[in-house]
């Protein structure tokens, strides 16, 4: 009886916790809830193909060749960021060992003592100096660690997230320290396109009601211009009151090196509060900081492992074990190492061992038997 040891690798995706899905092998990481996320494609494709079905052609012919080819690029650009903010990690920090969970237990309970019955035991926090202002690291009871500054944990994906935003369901993942200047491009992109395409709609509906009057001209189109007309609320809706917001607020937190999350909570503002010790106090510093910081690597990244797993699993033979080109590479050095401990005394003289069998060998026999 021999065993043979089956070895799988296991992906840190594979094993992580949490409320994430995994696609293509790993590489693209989103939260469950996606159906928002798909609602956004829909209305920035839905928005971009009317335009360029029904405003392009004329405006290429009687304006410009370059606004229909300016406005694909620009489509384009804000497609490409969005699915990097969408499908790439945020930031997720990894959740102790539980090695690593029972020594932090055991450390804060030296630290707070015995707690009395039916008292409310302190908070479990830590205070570091950053910038020589005291910043509390809060614990965070589902992963077990005491998150690093500017990081929170986020309910809808059950993770901790490095320098945690906001949790965005319009493009379906969290925004965190990995893919905020992602989230931030795709704003900016999206608001110059949706200004673009309203402009030259306007554009469009002027050069035509200048040669045949406004109601002549949709009297005579009327098959397109009431699709226009619903262009015209879409680019209006996502311009003035979603995308053109949304990025000056971004842009107005950014200047600060500040994130949602902490403008929410009014970390640095109030009487009582200290100042944010994250900023320069300089807008050019601050924007390079968050956009052009470097990237940090990504924990659960898909070609990172686990572990190795593996098994063994008897198996009968009657002849020693023989490597091939089938044989895994992991069974090898074993094979060799029990061929060479075997016991040396059962072993027949090699005299009395038959040949190897293989084709040639048994060809030589047949033809010495028949003569």
């Amino acid at each position: 009886m021999s065993a043979v040891m089956i070895t799988r690798k296991v992906r840190k995706w594979e094993k992580l916790p949490g409320k994430n899905t995994f696609c293509c092998d790993g590489r693209v990481m989103m939260a469950r809830q996606k159906g928002i996320f798909y609602l956004t494609l829909f209305l920035i494709i839905g928005t971009c193909s009317l335009f360029f079905v029904f405003e392009c052609p004329y405006l290429a012919v009687h304006l410009s060749p370059a606004i229909p080819v300016f406005a694909v690029l620009l489509f384009l650009f804000v497609i490409a960021m969005l699915l990097r903010t969408s499908f790439s990690d945020p930031g997720v920090l990894p959740r102790a060992l539980p090695e690593e969970a029972n020594f932090i237990e055991m450390e804060i309970e030296a630290a707070n003592g015995n707690v009395p019955s039916g008292q409310r035991p302190p908070p479990r926090i830590r205070n570091v100096q950053i910038n020589n202002q005291i910043v509390k690291l809060k614990y965070c009871y589902t992963c077990k660690i005491f998150r690093p500054p500017r990081a929170s944990h986020c309910s809808i994906c059950d993770n901790c997230v490095d320098r945690f935003d906001h949790h965005c369901p319009w493009v379906g993942n969290c925004v965190g320290k990995r893919n905020y200047r992602y989230f931030y491009l795709f704003t900016l992109t999206l608001s110059l396109l949706t200004i673009y395409i309203f402009a030259f709609n306007i554009v469009h509906v002027v050069m035509r009601s200048v040669d045949h009057g406004f109601l002549n001209t949709l009297k005579e189109t009327p098959g397109t211009y009431p699709l226009n007309m619903n262009t015209f609320l879409l680019v209006c809706f996502f311009t003035l009151w979603s995308m053109v917001g949304l990025t000056g607020f971004h842009t107005y937190l950014i200047s600060l090196n500040q994130t949602t999350n902490e403008d929410i909570k009014g970390s640095w503002s109030g009487k009582n509060r200290g100042q944010n010790p994250y900023s320069h106090k300089n807008i050019i510093k601050n924007c390079c900081e968050v956009l052009c910081g470097p990237t940090y690597p990504s924990v659960t990244f898909f070609s990172l492992f686990l572990t190795s797993f593996s098994a063994s699993f008897p198996q009968k033979t009657t002849a020693p074990l023989i490597p091939n080109e089938h044989t895994p590479d992991d069974v090898k050095p074993s094979i060799a190492a029990e061929k060479s401990s075997g016991p040396k005394d059962d072993q027949p003289p090699a005299a009395m061992l038959p040949p190897l069998a293989s084709p040639e060998t048994d060809a030589e026999t047949s033809i010495a038997k028949n003569q």
